[in-house]
C-alpha cells in the first residue's frame, strides 16, 4: 500500500476521483454505473448548498484508495435518527490493510455526532468477504429484502421525449 493514509471528508476537487471509485465499485457489484450522469447529481448532494449526502475518502500518496458515503434517515417505528451508509468501498490493492475498518469507525463517529444510535447497511448476498468483515466488526446481519421501485420522473421522460426515435 505504500505511504500514510488519512480519512478525511470528501472535498470538491475528490470529485472526479469519487466517481472513478463508484465506477469501480459498480462493476465489483455487477452493476449498471454512468458517471456522466451520476457527476451533476452526486456534485450537488456532496457539495450542494445544501448537502444531502456525507463522503469520507481514504488518502494515501495523494490517491483515494477507498470512500464511504451516508446519510441520516428515519425510523419510524424507532422514532429517531439512523444513519444509513450507501457505500463503503476498497480499491482492490488497499484490501486487508485495515482501511474498511478505519472508514466504518469514522462513519461511525459521524452518526454518533449526528445524533444517529444506529447505523444500517446492505451488501450483495453473493459478497462472503463483506459479510465476514461486518461479522468481525460485530454488526448484525437482517434478512430483510431490499427492493427498488423505479419511478419515472419528469426529466427522465422529457429526455426520452427529446431523443429520437427509430423509424
Amino acid at each position: 500500500m505504500g505511504g500514510a493514509v488519512r480519512i478525511r471528508p470528501a472535498r470538491p476537487a475528490d470529485l472526479e476521483e469519487i466517481l472513478s471509485l463508484c465506477g469501480e465499485h459498480a462493476a465489483f457489484e455487477k452493476a449498471a454505473f454512468s458517471p456522466r450522469e451520476a457527476r451533476g447529481p452526486l456534485r450537488r448532494l456532496l457539495f450542494g448548498k445544501r448537502p444531502r449526502l456525507r463522503c469520507l475518502v481514504a488518502e494515501t500518496s495523494g490517491r483515494l484508495a477507498a470512500y464511504a458515503t451516508f446519510a441520516a434517515e428515519i425510523s419510524t417505528w424507532r422514532a429517531s435518527l439512523y444513519l444509513h451508509m450507501d457505500c463503503l468501498f476498497v480499491r482492490g490493492a488497499f484490501r486487508n490493510a485495515g482501511l474498511g475498518r478505519r472508514l466504518l469507525e469514522r462513519v461511525a463517529r459521524a452518526a454518533r455526532e449526528m445524533g444517529c444510535s444506529i447505523v444500517e447497511w446492505q451488501t450483495p448476498a453473493w459478497n462472503a468477504d463483506a459479510m465476514r468483515f461486518y461479522d468481525r466488526v460485530g454488526a448484525v446481519g437482517s434478512p430483510k429484502m431490499r427492493y427498488r421501485w423505479t419511478l419515472r420522473t419528469r426529466k427522465r421522460a422529457a429526455a426520452r421525449a427529446a431523443a429520437p426515435t427509430a423509424r
